[in-house]
C-alpha cells in the first residue's frame, strides 16, 4: 500500500453556478433571521432557480419583517453574483416567496426542554475529516480546485476580466505516490464568456489563475489543461440549467477524499445538525491533525431527532494515528460537548455568516475577525498534544 501510486480528482463550481445561487440566496436568508433575532430563529430554507425565476421555499421561525423582505434579500444575492443577462437578470426575474412557519410538530422536539438542552433538528449522520497534504489541513485536490475559481471571480468581480461570467467550473486531478500529492496530471476549467471571446481567448485568459493556484514548485503541463471542451459557454447560470439548493454537498466539503453523510449545509440554522455538527466534527478532525496525532483523520457524528446527545462518535484516523483511536473519541467528547447547543455555544454559531460558506468550500477557509469559519480554528491542538505526549503541529 505505501508504495502505491494513483490519480485523484475533484472538482468545485463557482458561485455562479445554478445550484450555488440557490446556496447563496438560502443562506442570505438564514442570515438575515439571525441579524433580526439570532435567540429564537428556526430557518430550513430551499431555493429553486431557473430562467428568469427564482422559488424559495420551507419553514422559518423568526421576526415576520424578514419573510417580507425576501424578494429583495434575492436579488441582492443575485447583483453580488454578477447576474444581469437577458435570461437571468437581478433587476427582472421573478422571485416567489413560498415560505411558512415551522411545524409544531417539530419545534416539540427540537425546542430547549427542561436541562437547558435542545434536541437535534433530525436524526442523521455527520462526517468530518482533515489531512496534512495542505496548510489547510484539507485534501489537495479540492482546495486546488477551489482555488483556481475565487482567484477568477475574485479578478472579474474587481472589474480586471470582463470576458468571464459568474458560471463556472474546475476539476483538479493529482498524481498521488506513497499516499502524498506529488504533482498535477490533469486540470479542466470551464467558464461562462462573453460573446466577443473565441475559445482560444478564454484560454490565455484561465491559464494564468491555474498556475497561479497551485505551489510554484509544482509544473503544470500545458498539454495537460483543457478549458471549455465543448467550445463557447456563453449562455450560464440559471437559464443555462435549474439549480437548487443543497446540490453540491460533495464540492462543499472534501471533494470525494472523504464520506459524507448525504445532509447539505445551506439554509439551515444551527439546530439543525446537519450543518452544525458537520463543522464540529470537521474542527475536531482538523485539530487531530494539527496536534500531530495522525496524518489524516475522520470523524463521525450521529444524532437522533430531538435527543440532544449524539447516539455515536466515531474516530478513524485511516491507519496513520499516533494514539489509541477510543481514547481518543472520548477525550475529544469530553473536551466540547457534542449536543446541538454545545455545538453552537462552542463554535459561536448564532451569527449571520453563513452567506460566506455558499461557495468555495465550508472547509479549509480562514476563520474571520466576524466569527465565520470558526470550525477552521485549530485551538485544541495544543491541549491534545499535551494529553497525548505527542509534537503539536507547528
Amino acid at each position: 500500500m505505501s508504495n502505491r501510486t494513483w490519480l485523484f480528482t475533484s472538482e468545485s463550481v463557482s458561485e455562479g453556478h445554478p445550484d450555488k445561487v440557490c446556496d447563496r440566496i438560502s443562506d442570505e436568508i438564514l442570515d438575515a433571521y439571525l441579524r433580526a433575532d439570532p435567540d429564537n430563529v428556526r430557518v430550513g430554507c430551499e431555493t429553486l432557480t431557473t430562467t428568469n425565476h427564482v422559488t424559495v421555499a420551507g419553514e422559518v421561525r423568526g421576526p415576520n419583517e424578514v419573510r417580507q423582505h425576501v424578494e429583495e434579500i434575492a436579488r441582492q444575492a443575485i447583483k453580488d453574483i454578477g447576474y444581469d443577462q437577458e435570461g437571468f437578470s437581478w433587476k427582472t426575474c421573478a422571485v416567489n416567496n413560498l415560505l411558512h412557519a415551522q411545524s409544531t410538530d417539530i419545534a416539540m422536539g427540537v425546542d430547549e426542554g427542561d436541562k437547558g438542552e435542545e434536541g437535534a433538528g433530525d436524526q442523521g449522520i455527520m462526517f468530518g475529516y482533515a489531512c496534512n497534504e495542505t496548510d489547510e489541513l484539507m485534501p489537495a485536490p479540492i482546495q486546488f480546485s477551489h482555488r483556481i475559481l475565487r482567484l477568477m471571480a475574485e479578478d472579474r468581480k474587481a472589474g480586471k476580466t470582463p470576458g468571464f461570467g459568474p458560471d463556472s467550473k474546475s476539476q483538479v486531478t493529482l498524481r498521488y505516490e506513497n499516499g502524498k500529492p506529488v504533482g498535477v496530471d490533469t486540470v479542466l476549467v470551464s467558464t461562462q464568456h462573453t460573446q466577443d471571446l473565441s475559445t482560444d481567448d478564454v484560454r490565455k485568459l484561465v491559464e494564468p489563475y491555474i498556475r497561479r493556484a497551485f505551489p510554484s514548485n509544482w509544473e503544470v503541463p500545458a498539454d495537460k489543461i483543457i478549458v471549455n471542451p465543448t467550445g463557447q459557454f456563453i449562455i450560464g447560470g440559471p437559464d443555462g440549467d435549474a439549480g437548487l439548493t443543497g446540490r453540491k454537498i460533495i464540492v462543499d466539503t472534501y471533494g470525494g477524499a472523504a464520506l459524507h453523510g448525504g445532509g447539505a449545509f445551506s439554509g439551515k440554522d444551527p439546530t439543525k445538525v446537519d450543518r452544525s455538527a458537520a463543522y464540529a466534527a470537521r474542527y475536531l478532525a482538523k485539530n487531530v491533525v494539527a496536534a500531530g496525532l495522525a496524518d489524516k483523520c475522520q470523524i463521525q457524528l450521529a444524532y437522533a431527532i430531538g435527543v440532544p446527545e449524539p447516539v455515536a462518535v466515531y474516530v478513524d484516523t485511516l491507519g496513520t494515528g499516533r494514539v489509541d483511536e477510543d481514547k481518543l473519541g472520548t477525550t475529544l467528547r469530553e473536551m466540547v460537548r457534542l449536543t446541538p447547543r454545545g455545538i453552537r455555544d462552542h463554535l459561536d454559531l448564532l451569527k449571520p455568516i453563513y452567506a460566506r460558506t455558499a461557495a468555495y468550500g465550508h472547509f479549509g477557509r480562514e476563520p474571520d475577525s466576524e466569527g465565520g469559519f470558526s470550525w477552521e480554528k485549530t485551538d485544541l491542538a495544543d491541549e491534545l498534544a499535551r494529553t497525548f505526549g505527542a509534537r503539536a503541529a507547528e
